[in-house]
């Protein structure tokens, strides 16, 4: 009878199911999808530095990258993270009017971001870099282009998380669901470290 009791108290107070890692199966599902987006973006960074020096026609990298107004970008998004480690912080501690504030700011940070790239993409055309001018082109559209997209996605789980905690229907762990999210948009945002460094920053 103990026994059954300390087992049942042991399943009640941990509610996920736990795998021998330690980890929730959710968060071992995102940790194991994580993997498989390092394998695709690396293979898309490598293609990247193997065209990056092949411009047969059009402009030449160090033509038309604006360093500075790409380091503001880049600090936005990197400030999205401090905002999301608000944003777990405050919902394991159940506050969910500061949960949502900084999920909030963090899409609207994140928005800025993907803005930018809209932004220097329009500009990059307009001095005549297309997505098939040259190697060049098409590698770097297809590298940040993806990275880009992978923020907006961060930016739709941002915002229905937000719905959710408002209407109260997250099932199971409230905390678990931000705290994934949160590794979610914490890679977005290391990607776009090693792309901005090797991209920007390292000339062809």
């Amino acid at each position: 009878m103990a026994d059954t009791a300390i087992s049942h108290g042991h399943d009640s107070g941990h509610g996920a199911h736990v795998t021998s890692t330690g980890l929730s199966n959710n968060k071992m599902a995102m940790w194991m999808f994580l993997g498989s987006e390092c394998l695709l973006f690396g293979g898309l960074i490598s293609t990247y530095m193997l065209y990056k020096g092949r411009v047969n026609s059009g402009p030449q990298p160090d033509q038309i990258f604006d360093i500075p107004f790409t380091s503001v970008s880049s600090f936005v998004l990197l400030m999205s993270s401090l905002t999301m480690v608000l944003a777990v912080s405050a919902a394991q501690r159940k506050d969910d009017r500061n949960t949502n504030l900084w999920l909030t700011i963090t899409a609207l940070l994140g928005a800025m971001f993907v803005g930018g790239q809209v932004y220097e993409f329009t500009a990059f055309y307009r001095e005549g870099l297309g997505f098939t001018t040259s190697l060049f082109g098409s590698s770097f559209y297809t590298l940040t282009g993806f990275h880009g997209v992978h923020v907006s996605v961060g930016i739709i789980m941002l915002m229905a998380l937000v719905g959710m905690i408002s209407r109260n229907r997250i099932p199971g762990n409230k905390a678990e669901a931000v705290e994934m999210v949160g590794l979610y948009w914490h890679f977005v945002d290391v990607v776009w470290i090693v792309i901005f460094t090797l991209v920007y920053l390292i000339p062809a």
